[in-house]
């Protein structure tokens, strides 16, 4: 039961980022011609990593 809930958390987290992602698509283009990086694309890398992972151990 834990481990569909923590799966179910990791999705819903997974997914919450990518639509900030997706929302902050246009201040992350401002902020490059600026010169500054915005790292999304971590948090959504680790989120993904560790869904997957999960989904492998069911």
């Amino acid at each position: 039961m834990e481990s569909r809930l923590y799966r179910a958390t990791l999705f819903a987290l997974y997914q919450l980022t990518v639509l900030v992602g997706i929302a902050m698509l246009p201040v992350a283009l401002v902020a490059r011609q600026v010169g500054i990086a915005v790292p999304i694309h971590r948090a959504i890398d680790r989120l993904e990593a560790a869904y997957e992972q999960t989904a492998e151990q069911a």
